[in-house]
């Protein structure tokens, strides 16, 4: 079996279209269309039952958690099967820690399945909305702990953010099946962000240089996926950044800090897009 596989070769039917994430956030139909005024949606951004867009956003969201989930299992698939069984050290991994990436294929084949069927509970086709492949991209990268961080700990972090809020959403829109479902995904995507967590600090114990450069590139995948702060915690972010869930899976409040402060960041830089946006287009307020 090949090892490295690159982004360019996944396995993809007619179904999928695929586009980079730019492409993907324009969709007016997602929770944060980047073109889109807080005006416009409410005095609040939150993915509720009462938005006027409520039932696009909310299957745009779960047909971006299943397209993420197919990834997922594929990224786990990849490490377990990339590197060799080591200390840890170089291109080795331990082998409990290969056990850890063949578990989280399981769970992540099992989120496929149910994600699957929720979108048809939900009334989506699959390939309605478009996939990005960034999640397996950060799950590319030569070294095994660049992996961790990057999947495990910032895209996986960014699913127990959007689990916990579409949970919230099924909740309120009194949808005891999305509720039920996201519910239990969430236990799964807390227990492998701790196991990249643990296996981060665990590999990179005697080499700090490496966790540094981990971190770092965490932080950059982060800020990928902020989606100029559609997550984060204040009412503007149609996403919520579930700060408990994050310290029971390892992040520390410093961590956490820094993540709440990128997405705020993000905001902002997006607000500023959008009153560029109106004024290009010639409209008549430029109000975010």
């Amino acid at each position: 079996m090949r090892q490295f596989f690159p982004v360019e070769d996944l396995a993809r039917d007619e179904r999928f279209v695929q586009t980079n994430m730019a492409e993907r956030m324009k969709d007016a139909r997602t929770v944060a269309d980047v073109t889109s005024s807080r005006k416009s949606r409410g005095k609040s951004m939150r993915l509720t039952p009462d938005r006027h867009d409520a039932s696009d956003g909310a299957r745009s969201l779960m047909h971006g958690i299943m397209v993420g989930e197919i990834q997922a299992l594929e990224g786990a698939g990849r490490t377990a099967h990339d590197f060799a069984a080591g200390d840890g050290s170089g291109d080795t991994i331990p082998f409990e820690l290969k056990l850890d990436m063949a578990r989280q294929a399981w769970d992540e084949a099992r989120h496929v399945e149910i994600s699957v069927k929720l979108s048809d509970w939900m009334g989506t086709e699959l390939g309605q909305f478009a996939e990005n492949t960034v999640l397996f991209e950060a799950a590319c990268s030569n070294d095994p702990v660049l992996r961790l961080a990057g999947v495990n700990r910032a895209l996986e972090g960014l699913a127990i953010d959007v689990f916990t809020q579409m949970k919230e959403f099924g909740d309120i829109a009194g949808d005891p099946y999305l509720e039920f479902c996201e519910d239990w995904m969430l236990a799964d995507e807390v227990t492998h962000v701790k196991m990249g967590s643990d296996w981060l600090r665990k590999v990179t114990e005697k080499d700090p240089d490496r966790r540094a450069k981990a971190l770092e590139f965490q932080q950059v995948v982060d800020k990928l996926f902020s989606f100029g702060g559609a997550r984060g915690e204040t009412e503007e972010s149609p996403i919520g950044l579930a700060r408990r869930f994050r310290e029971l899976a390892g992040f520390t409040d410093d961590e956490v800090d820094t993540i709440s402060q990128m997405d705020h960041d993000a905001l902002e830089e997006r607000k500023a897009a959008v009153r560029a946006y109106r004024e290009q287009a010639g409209l008549e307020s430029a109000t975010v």
